[in-house]
């Protein structure tokens, strides 16, 4: 402490000691939310959710491939774009390719990370694939993009 000011000096250890709390509680957010377990709850939710629609509207086959349940034969009013990744299932009429679900893995994946804050972070990257990070971490080109 600085005798006039009643503060700490810039660079003292109670500086940096209160800098280093606060930067450990910066990161408590992210360690409950980001590859944690409320976000693999959020996941495994998600995964019920679009389990339970592909039961209810796929037509087609449903298999296990790249990690994801994927259900075809879906109505195209009940999945967005060519195919829609919610938690571990992909719903699709029939865009099976393995380089969409190599890109669609990667969106299960995003899933796990993010839990439910997935789909509000991916609205909020847009609905341009072209812009938007999530799709462009799967890759533009195996989603079918370029």
């Amino acid at each position: 402490m600085t005798p006039r000011s009643g503060t700490a000096a810039p660079g003292s250890p109670l500086v940096r000691s209160l800098a280093a709390a606060f930067a450990g509680l910066a990161r408590i957010p992210r360690l409950l939310l980001l590859d944690s377990a409320l976000s693999h709850l959020g996941y495994r939710y998600a995964t019920a959710v679009g389990f339970a629609w592909g039961l209810l509207w796929s037509v087609g086959r449903v298999e296990r491939r790249e990690g994801l349940w994927v259900f075809r034969g879906m109505p195209r009013r009940t999945f967005g774009r060519g195919g829609s990744c919610i938690g571990g299932c992909y719903l699709t009429d029939r865009n099976v390719t393995d380089d969409v679900l190599e890109h669609e893995a990667v969106h299960r994946r995003q899933w796990q990370r993010y839990g439910m804050l997935f789909p509000v972070l991916y609205l909020a990257a847009g609905r341009d694939p072209l812009h938007n990070r999530y799709e462009i971490e799967a890759g533009l080109e195996k989603g079918g993009y370029l």
